[in-house]
């Protein structure tokens, strides 16, 4: 009798502690999110999770810190009828209470917790591969040719497509990048591996011809960052293709980066050079309810 009046009482406790009544009346339950490798957003965007209840999206709060874990109190049940957990990145201000497109994380709940990453929602990278050659084809000379990046193939002496990528979902886009002297600069946006960066007519740093190749790619011939001097030589930085949310308020690379490597000391111009994986390939983390 006693034993079985003390597992009655802690039967009771659990329960005080995983659901509890708000302000208004409201039955809540907790949410508790542990997720690996965010970036801070700024000042400007936030993180907010949502849970699918019965197909329609229902927000569980907004988030700034990257320190996890995290608790939330939400509807105990819809937390119970949830079939899945998003994350989105948000406005800080945000008049639309619908998710934005850029969606960073997705899992469905099995029982009470969820394993939720990156490749199901953003893309899979895990066939990523890319190919690049130094060149600077934007200003019609031959005498700065370590200057420039191009993201394309020549091994058949025909540029040929460089990058071998997923298409992503809404709200994302690729951006190249070469890492010079610790700083990352960047050589446009892009979706489409065969075609133009969005920058193509407007960068400052692509020569005064804007006559390159319909690939994504930079020379770094002028306008070079505070620290930096234009034209530069590539041998022995890092080039990085990563992935950004869309709209981006950083100028920094975001810490998706599914290919990435260090230009060869030997290298030679306009030959073709493989890139490898990158350092951040996908997130994930868990959710329990």
């Amino acid at each position: 009798m006693i034993k079985r009046t003390i597992y009655a009482l802690m039967a009771i406790a659990i329960m005080a502690t995983s659901c509890s009544k708000d302000d208004d009346g409201q039955t809540t339950a907790r949410l508790t999110l542990n997720l690996n490798g965010l970036e801070d957003l700024g000042n400007d965007y936030v993180y907010e999770g949502w849970i699918i209840v019965d197909g329609n999206p229902v927000s569980t709060g907004t988030f700034t810190s990257v320190t996890f874990p995290q608790k939330f109190n939400v509807d105990a049940e819809q937390l119970s009828s949830a079939t899945t957990f998003v994350l989105s990145i948000e406005p800080a201000i945000d008049p639309d209470p619908a998710p934005a497109a850029t969606k960073i994380l997705v899992g469905d709940f099995s029982g009470d917790s969820a394993n939720v990453n990156s490749s199901g929602i953003v893309a899979d990278f895990s066939s990523a591969s890319g190919k690049y050659i130094l060149a600077t084809p934007t200003d019609g000379e031959n005498t700065n040719e370590l200057s420039g990046v191009w993201f394309l193939d020549l091994s058949s002496g025909t540029p040929a497509v460089g990058l071998n990528l997923p298409d992503l979902s809404a709200g994302w886009k690729y951006e190249g990048w070469a890492v010079i002297d610790g700083l990352p600069v960047s050589s446009g946006t892009f979706t489409d591996v065969a075609d133009f960066d969005d920058n193509a007519t407007t960068t400052p740093f692509k020569g005064s011809l804007g006559d390159g190749p319909p690939f994504p790619g930079e020379d770094y011939l002028q306008n070079a960052p505070g620290s930096l001097t234009f034209p530069t030589d590539l041998r022995g930085k890092t080039v990085v293709i990563s992935v950004e949310p869309n709209p981006d308020n950083s100028p920094a690379p975001f810490t998706l980066k599914p290919l990435a490597h260090m230009v060869p000391a030997g290298a030679t111009d306009h030959s073709t050079i493989d890139m490898g994986t990158g350092p951040v390939t996908s997130l994930s983390g868990t959710v329990t309810r």
